[in-house]
């Protein structure tokens, strides 16, 4: 599931900056919703920009698992030792070369990377949040 994502683009409307959300919703698929708008300084951009990303991959560790999020979160019914993945996790933080999961024809120069924060969450709902937050590439 993707959170908080930013895009910008620029326009030349006469839409004032908040009916922006309203008019772009009303064309956009249903699992996308545009929540704010605000105009930024024109040398802005959204990817080249960004300071860090958060990545979160999410546990559903019910017995039954979900049809309505199935796609969107691994489920493993086997009750998961939440304490052991907390003190794992903890060897993601640190540089480390993530070779091995590089897609095959990728951009990117580099498979090194930073993570900054590395946390496992327990959550009441029977899932279990994994949190990367790293440097991102580009600044």
């Amino acid at each position: 599931m993707l959170f908080g994502q930013v895009a910008n683009f620029k326009t030349n409307s006469n839409i004032p900056i908040e009916k922006f959300p309203i008019a772009i919703n009303t064309n956009l698929k249903k699992s996308i919703l545009i929540k704010s708008a605000e105009e930024v300084d024109e040398n802005f951009h959204s990817r080249l920009t960004c300071k860090k990303k958060t990545y979160r991959y999410v546990i559903n560790n019910s017995k039954m698992g979900t049809a309505i999020y199935r796609n969107l979160e691994t489920h493993i019914p086997e009750k998961l030792d939440i304490k052991k993945m907390q003190e794992a996790i903890k060897y993601f933080e640190g540089e480390h070369d993530f070779k091995a999961f590089k897609a095959s024809g990728t951009s990117s120069k580099s498979s090194v990377r930073t993570i900054y924060k590395a946390e496992v969450i327990e959550k009441p709902d029977e899932r279990i949040w994994i949190e990367l937050t790293r440097k991102w590439l580009f600044i």
